[in-house]
């Protein structure tokens, strides 16, 4: 006979879900956490924990490494959405600062799924009208609603560590529109190419780029210390690059050397070509 649904093994599955939800808040909070203090937090074996985090890492949420796990981004895990939002907020500041001085009212935005884009979304609402076009729901729900935000959320297969919409509807999607200006970040720069960490990451980023007239792409100065696993394009496939205040001086000129078109943010107001 089957299992009642609200038995034993339905509360097992509730029980596991609250607690691997805790874990990967405990994850964020802390950046790391070892194994053997989850279980006795918990009070389950070494194992469950193991799948737990197996889990977890399946679903993008944390990075399982020796003797525990981690939020912090790899070649191969871009990082919890929430532990992004955290990192370099000022570089970000400065960047969307730059940003939104190419912006015109009347113009029609695309914003990729980067909190980079996040912090240039924020301003836009001052500057309407707008249509802003985005695949991150992080934007959308920021959005939603604004006085003169002609908002178009891009669906498609919503990938919760991301908090995005991703995969080949979203590209289609993307491909059937068409926008003024593109803002976009990357994971990582190596030899003058952004890389990220997921295939359909690329994807989609290469849909806006292509749909786009002008493309901005906004970089702080932890991405050239960073490593990715798929490459999506040059520096010198966008119109302008825009880095920050702190990005060193000899990777500055490294950049113009290879011909990328590039502004420091704070140093005057930044041009398209």
């Amino acid at each position: 006979m089957a299992e009642d649904a609200t038995g034993p093994a339905a509360s097992d599955a509730a029980g596991a879900r609250e607690r691997r939800e805790k874990i990967r808040q405990r994850v964020v909070d802390e950046g790391f956490v070892h194994v053997k203090s989850l279980a006795e937090a918990f009070d389950v074996s070494v194992m469950t924990i193991h799948r737990d985090l197996d889990e977890l890492q399946s679903n993008g949420w944390l990075r399982k490494v020796r003797g525990g796990a981690t939020a912090q981004p790899s070649a191969i895990y871009h990082g919890d959405v929430r532990h992004r939002l955290q990192a370099m907020a000022e570089a970000k500041r400065q960047l969307a600062q730059a940003a939104i001085e190419l912006v015109s009212p009347g113009s029609s935005i695309m914003i990729d799924e980067s909190t980079t884009g996040l912090a240039v979304a924020e301003l836009l609402p001052a500057l309407g009208p707008l249509t802003v076009i985005t695949n991150f729901l992080a934007a959308v729900n920021l959005l939603a609603g604004k006085p003169d935000i002609d908002l178009i959320a891009l669906g498609g297969a919503y990938y919760p560590a991301y908090d995005a919409f991703l995969g080949l509807r979203t590209s289609e999607t993307i491909r059937s529109l068409h926008a003024d200006l593109l803002f976009m970040s990357t994971t990582a720069i190596t030899n003058g190419h952004c890389y990220h960490q997921s295939q359909e990451t690329v994807a989609v980023k290469r849909a806006l780029m292509d749909s786009a007239d002008r493309r901005v792409l906004l970089v702080d100065h932890s991405k050239f210390a960073k490593n990715g696993l798929h490459q999506l394009a040059a520096l010198t496939a966008f119109d302008l690059v825009i880095v920050d205040s702190d990005t060193p001086a000899d990777q500055v000129a490294a950049l113009r050397t290879r011909g990328v078109p590039l502004h420091v943010a704070g140093s005057g107001s930044p041009t398209l070509p």
